[in-house]
């Protein structure tokens, strides 16, 4: 028995560095440092910077004990290694108090002062759902945070290549307080991927200010931009032309109910965007923006457009009807588009042909995801025509909607199905088909 104790231990000490170091990868900051008192070599290996490159500090508004114990561990950590940390994500639990954003700026004041003097790598900063316009937000609370985060990305700017502020909700001067921040140092920004989805408030009309035109003049190697529709305008894709086609590979443009997206941009200015930019793939993500008219004011055929994503939640309107985009405005895309997710309440229309029809004119459609009032046959066709190499899809997920409680029939079907394009689903396809009573 003592032999085998032995062996294992000695099994156990002559462990690769680099698998030890795998070992460590895998387990909390508590076990780490429980792990760490076994020997000096585990010691060592909790000071291995490969640990250490990427973090997460969640902060709780109602924090259990455990869970105060946790964050507290993760920032002792945070600022222990600080010298190895590469990516930082910080998260915030819902819902927010006043207390609770006093102590998080107080906080994170320490936390950003911290690596600002001891971090040399960071490279990547994720700070999601601030949401600083909300009433919880104090504004002398509101402006100390602001002007903590501001000196902290002039510090980092020379160095930190993506920051996803999104849904910090913040006005036109403290958003482009906080982007200019990146360009302090030489008067232009290398960084080359932003999330500011959500970053300004509700219902600005960025696309209109000379300040933010001027702010994102700085940016000089974009790859990735991620933002609202209300900051488009031709002067933006002007400048991104100018500053970023070199490198700019993809537009993520969010467009929601509640912001403006009125603004008149002319398909010139896309096209010459596009032909300056030819990586360019732009992805739409459209929130209760439904209506053909207003769709066809922004979907303008000279976008070089990869995914698009409509969303009418629960709006619902007997005048309303999502035909003509789907026969007239999304075939314009046949050529580019990849990716289409369709989360409709179409309750007073049927539109099964329509949207086949679509699927089949679409030559590189290899994504479909469809939330809608579909007929379950819809699919038997659809894959059917898959099945004839008509399309090319390798991804389907559908929820079928039905205005009635049971749906044992619609199941039964749908199992047929599937039965019958068994062979295809299982070798070719990420499938996923179900019903969903909308009563």
């Amino acid at each position: 028995m003592q032999d085998d104790s032995e062996a294992e231990q000695s099994s156990w000490a002559y462990l690769p560095d680099v698998c030890l170091r795998h070992v460590f990868h895998w387990l909390d900051d508590r076990d780490r440092a429980r792990a760490a008192l076994v020997c000096k070599k585990w010691s060592w290996a909790m000071y291995s910077g490969s640990l250490w490159r990427s973090r997460t500090i969640t902060f709780y508004s109602q924090p259990s004990r455990a869970r105060t114990l946790a964050s507290e561990r993760a920032l002792c950590y945070v600022k222990k290694f600080a010298k190895y940390l590469e990516h930082l994500e910080i998260k915030l639990s819902k819902p927010y108090n006043t207390a609770f954003t006093q102590k998080f700026q107080v906080t994170m004041r320490g936390l950003l002062s911290h690596l600002g003097k001891h971090n040399s790598r960071l490279v990547s900063l994720c700070i999601k759902y601030l949401e600083l316009d909300r009433f919880f937000w104090k504004n002398v609370v509101r402006a100390q945070f602001i002007k903590n985060l501001a000196t902290f990305l002039k510090r980092m700017s020379k160095r930190l290549d993506y920051l996803n502020l999104k849904g910090a909700r913040v006005t036109l001067e403290e958003g482009c307080e906080l982007l200019n921040s990146l360009s302090c140092l030489t008067n232009e920004s290398f960084i080359s991927k932003i999330n500011i989805e959500d970053f300004f408030s509700l219902r600005l009309p960025v696309y209109s200010s000379t300040l933010f035109h001027q702010t994102m003049s700085k940016f000089h190697s974009l790859i990735i931009l991620t933002f609202n529709y209300n900051c488009i305008s031709d002067e933006l894709l002007d400048i991104l032309r100018e500053h970023s086609a070199h490198s700019l590979c993809t537009l993520n443009i969010k467009c929601h109910i509640h912001d403006p997206h009125g603004q008149v941009v002319w398909g010139m200015s896309w096209a010459n965007l596009a032909k300056k930019a030819p990586k360019l793939n732009v992805n739409f993500f459209f929130e209760r923006v439904v209506k053909h008219d207003h769709l066809a004011r922004i979907l303008l055929m000279e976008i070089p457009v990869r995914s698009i994503s409509l969303r009418s939640c629960y709006f619902s309107d007997p005048d309303w009807t999502m035909k003509p985009t789907l026969t007239n405005l999304l075939p314009a895309y046949w050529h580019v588009l990849q990716k289409l997710t369709l989360e409709l309440n179409n309750d007073h229309e049927l539109l099964d042909d329509e949207l086949l029809q679509l699927i089949l004119s679409c030559k590189r459609l290899l994504f479909l995801k469809v939330w809608a009032f579909l007929s379950v046959t819809f699919m038997d066709r659809l894959l059917q025509n898959r099945a004839e190499r008509k399309c090319i899809l390798t991804t389907i997920k559908v929820r079928i909607y039905t205005a009635r409680q049971d749906s044992s029939e619609e199941d039964q079907l749908l199992c047929n199905i599937y039965r019958k394009f068994k062979y295809l689903i299982d070798s070719e396809l990420t499938y996923f088909v179900i019903t969903y009573p909308m009563v």
